[in-house]
């Protein structure tokens, strides 16, 4: 298990706000938004202890099941049970929950999941499971035929994905992962034929989406991955509200869904 306190200071969310173009809501009172607090108790791992691809091989969790295993954020859930409020500390402890051996289309995979908690003034404010997958290294990345351009509805959110944008979130998170900005590397290495879109900013728009739908405080979040998304793919989101369920996803401007969610008030 490994634990982490920091004050919550304002700038990281300010930063957020700015990067995806939202409100930012009074974070001393209201607190931060559901699952804004990926931006602080970040790992800060030694550059010596990072890998050829920019991850950490030791000191954090999950740590690599093995050399030269390629990363993937697959998806997990978010509880939040109350405000998570700037101008205080707060602590956030993390512990590898399960680990599987699969075998897929790719050859094996190991499905490991985290669980972090965070408490804040003596109380548990976020408990989350985040589930990672682990590849052996392949060749190329297949990737569908584009097909036309599905121009957004007025009910969607498109958000268009640059370099910029995907170097500006990895920093935010302190990511050092080079699919995500490196594009030699992503293409020569691992196989891509661009740069990776962040699962954690999909999702992050997704709940987004949500709290523009009105579900905000103590919320549940269910979210896969399902898709690699890559950066001239463009980004577009959307979420429908129905009574305290709110369903969302993202896909690219083709229409090719890469991420789902579904958003509910706990206890609903």
């Amino acid at each position: 298990m490994l634990e982490r306190t920091e004050l919550l200071v304002s700038g990281p969310a300010q930063a957020l706000g700015a990067l995806l173009d939202v409100p930012v809501p009074d974070l001393g009172q209201e607190g931060l938004p559901p699952l804004w607090h990926w931006i602080y108790l970040l790992d800060r791992p030694a550059q010596a202890d990072l890998g050829p691809d920019g991850h950490a091989e030791r000191g954090v969790l999950p740590e690599p099941p093995g050399p030269g295993r390629r990363r993937m954020w697959a998806g997990g859930q978010v509880r939040t049970r109350g405000p998570l409020r700037c101008g205080e500390p707060a602590t956030r402890t993390a512990e590898v929950l399960s680990v599987q051996e699969k075998h897929g289309r790719s050859g094996p995979l190991t499905f490991v999941s985290v669980g972090h908690r965070i408490r804040q003034g003596g109380r548990l404010v976020v408990e989350e499971r985040q589930d990672i997958v682990y590849r052996d290294a392949s060749g190329a990345v297949t990737v569908p035929d584009a097909g036309p351009v599905v121009p957004a509805a007025d009910d969607e959110w498109p958000i268009e994905v640059t370099p910029a944008l995907l170097f500006r979130f990895s920093a935010l998170t302190y990511n050092a992962h080079r699919i995500h900005y490196d594009r030699d590397y992503a293409r020569a290495v691992e196989g891509y034929p661009g740069l990776l879109t962040h699962g954690p900013l999909q999702a992050l728009a997704m709940a987004e989406a949500a709290r523009a739908r009105g579900c905000t405080g103590d919320v549940l979040f269910d979210y896969r991955l399902v898709s690699p998304l890559f950066d001239d793919q463009g980004m577009v989101v959307r979420a429908v509200a129905e009574g305290n369920l709110v369903t969302a996803g993202v896909r690219d401007r083709y229409g090719r869904r890469t991420a789902t969610a579904e958003m509910r008030r706990a206890g609903s």
